[in-house]
């Protein structure tokens, strides 16, 4: 449970981040973090399946230094990416 919320808020980060990197893909501050939640939440899940042992350490509710900083990158690498495809496909429709 805190792994996934550590990854929602660090894809809003994210997703907020990239938003300010590419100003002409900007979807605003509350869109960049909507979508960088939900880009937050998936990257988080891919990474909790790709790494058996940060997906352990989240399931049974201990949570290292390790996986925190996993569930950080993996949120915020998700919502960045999220935000990012979400932006250029907008900008390619406008």
């Amino acid at each position: 449970m805190l792994a996934t919320i550590i990854s929602l808020a660090s894809g809003a980060l994210g997703g907020n981040l990239a938003g300010s990197l590419l100003k002409g893909s900007s979807l605003g501050t509350l869109w960049n973090s909507v979508v960088g939640i939900l880009g937050g939440g998936v990257g988080g899940t891919v990474l909790g399946m790709l790494s058996p042992a940060m997906g352990a350490a989240a399931a049974s509710g201990g949570m290292d230094i390790t996986s925190i900083l996993g569930s950080v990158a993996g949120g915020a690498v998700g919502g960045g990416l999220g935000m990012t495809v979400v932006g250029l496909i907008k900008k390619a429709m406008g």
